[in-house]
């Protein structure tokens, strides 16, 4: 990702903001040794709404790519001459950002993701959170919405860990453990990619993507009925699209992807039947403490509320829509 935030823009055209968006085909840099990649772009309008402010000619605009960690990728400085190049087609209120803008400052970083995520603590007493732990998208905002999203069960968690001393790394792992939907959402990722050595792809086809792909990439909530609900509409709309994603990421990948949304329906139903019941068992020994040692011991209890967790964000159930 490279970007800047900088002044002498139109203020009558910063209004809002773009999350992903793209206007350009599949960037063909085999000639560089560099493969191909697809650019995106972000924008949000800066002080807007900040002590009264309607508007405002300072914005912050992004452009990233989703690409694999072969040592032949371009550098950043590469990527930045790119954004330099392609920021007035972005932004056509702007000609030339050398002379145009008044730079405030730069950014430039790589966000590296995994696909085998959540990341298992290897040591006792130290828990990796944030974008460290996996356990949430950080090729969605870095991660940060979906830690908020995480914070209550995080702290509960942990405080737990503490108050019980259960800190080896197994006890650990638990609070960082599989969540399915998330495994899902690598899949989009997956897709928004192009692999160094691909050839004969369709330069526009990352720009014929539907909601289906975008919209639980950017919420980094993927619940069974609306992954479900998404596909099935894009596949009407377009049916010659899908055989496109499938010939692009690969029977193995595919295969790989339909396992992970099975265990998103499997999470849901232990959600849904289950941890209703574990959870009433779990207050109930939790009030007769005479009773805590006979029918659960505290490691077992922290288990299994840990799996509850699981299963809940997990599946996604933990997301609230808020109708305002």
């Amino acid at each position: 990702m490279v970007g800047t935030c900088a002044a002498g823009y139109d203020p009558t055209d910063n209004k809002v903001g773009d999350i992903i968006y793209t206007n350009t085909m599949i960037q063909d840099k085999t000639n560089e040794n560099f493969g191909q990649h697809q650019y995106f772009w972000e924008a949000f309008p800066v002080s807007i709404g900040r002590n009264g402010v309607t508007e405002s000619n300072v914005k912050t605009t992004y452009m990233f790519t989703y690409m694999d960690a072969e040592m032949e990728r371009p550098s950043l400085e590469t990527l930045m001459e790119d954004y330099w190049n392609l920021l007035p087609i972005y932004q056509p209120s702007i000609v030339d950002p050398e002379t145009d803008l008044d730079i405030k400052r730069v950014l430039f970083a790589y966000f590296p993701t995994y696909r085998d995520s959540p990341l298992k603590p290897n040591w006792s007493r130290i828990l990796a959170v944030g974008d460290a732990s996996g356990i949430q998208s950080p090729l969605s905002f870095g991660g940060f919405g979906a830690l908020t999203r995480h914070l209550p069960r995080l702290t509960t968690a942990i405080s737990e860990a503490l108050n019980k001393d259960l800190l080896h790394k197994d006890d650990l792992s638990l609070i960082n453990d599989y969540t399915p939907n998330l495994s899902v959402a690598w899949m989009f990722q997956k897709a928004m990619s192009m692999p160094r050595s691909k050839n004969g792809v369709d330069p526009t086809f990352l720009n014929n993507m539907g909601e289906w792909t975008l919209m639980p990439f950017l919420q980094d909530v993927v619940r069974l009925h609306n992954l479900l609900g998404s596909l099935s509409r894009s596949f009407v709309k377009d049916p010659l699209f899908t055989p496109q994603i499938i010939q692009h990421v690969g029977l193995p990948v595919l295969t790989d992807w339909i396992g992970h949304v099975i265990m998103i329906a499997v999470y849901t139903g232990l959600h849904n039947f289950v941890s209703p019941v574990a959870n009433f068992l779990l207050t109930l020994t939790d009030a007769t403490s005479k009773r805590e040692a006979i029918l659960l011991n505290e490691k077992d209890r922290f288990c299994w509320r840990r799996m509850s967790e699981a299963w809940e964000y997990g599946s996604g159930s933990d997301y609230k829509f808020v109708n305002k």
